[in-house]
Formats: structure tokens, sequence, C-alpha cells
């Protein structure tokens, strides 16, 4: 349904992926939107959105439902990401927390699983759990969410935590703390970096600077923030539960932004000075 080639970015292990894939925050909660949001993320397949991130945290599973529906059939074109809740992160919590999720999908592997966020589990123990899982064929890879880069050394010191595959941080012009350490950080080390919430949850979009540069460049304020994360070489995962909307965010991935534009947007949303403490909703 698009003839231009979807931007990827690359896995530690090589393996690459679409950069411009789809979040499923807050989907599945209205069963009045059922029926939309599944077609949406269906569009997003047919577009070459094929990465699919959820949680067993989003509406208790309610996502992971309905993404489960919106795959049926369509299993093999799909990175499908989830996340394990940090109480659920004990080895073996782990291991029950991935195989509930897997069974809410209607799948039998997840291509990446990720610690949603650090909490009071040690990190040996999930690691230990996110290996069993590997072993049993249940995922492919395991990354985290929410982890700054003291976190990221203390994990990648860890016995098998320099398998890290990628960090799922909240990103975007208006929360661009990451660029002072982390986002270089993974870089060095070769950790992907997935952005969460890339258009701020819409609340940038009013930002005057934007709106002007979109009408110059004939796009949408979405596309132009959008457009910006993926020029960082992030993988960005918008949420959308509208195919209007989808299509829209599709439209990103084939808008590239010139140095010009670039400074602009330094200007009105300018990079840190200094260290942030990492961001999150």
């Amino acid at each position: 349904m698009t003839t231009s080639v979807m931007r990827t970015v690359r896995l530690p292990t090589g393996e690459e992926i679409p950069a411009l894939g789809q979040g499923t925050w807050y989907l599945g909660e209205d069963r009045s939107q059922r029926d939309q949001q599944i077609a949406a993320l269906r569009l997003g397949l047919d577009l070459g959105m094929t990465v699919v991130d959820t949680a067993e945290m989003y509406g208790n599973g309610a996502a992971e439902e309905l993404v489960g529906k919106a795959i049926d059939g369509r299993r093999e074109e799909v990175f499908l990401v989830s996340k394990v809740l940090p109480g659920h992160a004990s080895r073996q919590g782990t291991v029950s927390a991935c195989e509930g999720s897997l069974r809410r999908l209607r799948t039998d592997r997840l291509d990446l699983y990720l610690l949603h966020w650090r909490g009071r589990t040690p990190l040996e123990e999930t690691l230990a759990g996110f290996a069993d899982l590997i072993a049993a064929g249940k995922i492919r890879h395991w990354g985290v969410s929410n982890l700054d880069v003291a976190d990221m050394v203390e994990l990648t010191t860890l016995p098998g935590g320099d398998a890290v595959a990628l960090d799922q941080v909240l990103y975007n012009l208006s929360r661009r703390g990451i660029e002072w350490d982390l986002l270089p950080w993974c870089r060095e080390t070769g950790v992907t970096v997935m952005a969460y919430s890339p258009i701020g949850q819409g609340r940038l979009l009013e930002a005057d600077a934007l709106q002007a540069l979109a009408r110059d460049l004939g796009a949408t304020p979405s596309q132009v923030a959008l457009a910006w994360a993926l020029e960082q070489g992030v993988a960005a995962i918008p949420r959308s539960g509208r195919p209007d909307h989808v299509r829209e965010n599709r439209g990103a991935a084939d808008l590239r932004l010139p140095p010009e534009v670039l400074a602009v947007l330094d200007e009105a949303f300018p990079p840190p000075d200094g260290p942030v403490p990492l961001e999150a909703l």
C-alpha cells in the first residue's frame, strides 16, 4: 500500500527492524473502539509499520488481547514487543508473566521482551528469567525500558547483561535529556534506542515553530516531530487507534528534514546543556 522503503534501525545482533512502529498504550480499554483500533493496527502492518509494542500493564492485558486479534494470521510479519512489570520480574515471575502475555497475544514467542522499569527485584533475577525464556524459545531478544545510564552500565556488567538489545525511553522534541549521556552511551555500545511518546502525547504539536515548519514542508506537525525522532537514529512507536492517524504517522518515515530545518527545531526545542535525570511517563 506504499511504494517507499521503510527506514530501519539495527539491533546489536545485526537484525534490522522498521524504525517506525506502532505503540498500544491505552488501546483495548474501550470496547466500543475495538474494531477501529484493530483496523488501525492492521493498516499499520500493511504500511510496513510491523514493530508492534505492547505490555502486560496496558489495560491489565487488554492491549495485548487487542494486538493478538489484530495480528491473527499475520504473526510472521510482526516484530512483537511486550514488557514485564517490575513487580513480576523475579526469575520465575518473569517466565510466568511472559507466558501470560503469550496467551493474550495468541502466539508462542515474542521477538523482544522488556523489563518495563527497574523495581526492587535484583536485575540478576530478571536476567535469569530472560535467559530461561530464550532457552525455551519463548523470546528472541530481551531489553529494558526506562533505564538511565547508571542502570545500563550496571546491567551490562552482570553475567549475560551485555546481551541487552534495546532501551525504550521517553524521547521527543520536548524531552531531549537522553542526548546528553544515555543516547551517546547507547550509540557507543551498540544498544538500540526506542522512543515512546515521540509526539509528546500530542502536546508539543501546538508549538508555533513546529506548526510553521510543517506548513513549509507540506507536512503535519506530527509528521515533523516523528521525522525528527527518526533523524536521531532511534526507533519510534507512536500510538494510534485510528486508520487516518496511522496513515499520517507512516508519512513521517518518508519525510527528510534538511539541516536548516533541524537547526530551527534545535532553537525552538533546545538540546540539553547538562545532565538531565531520565524522564518517564
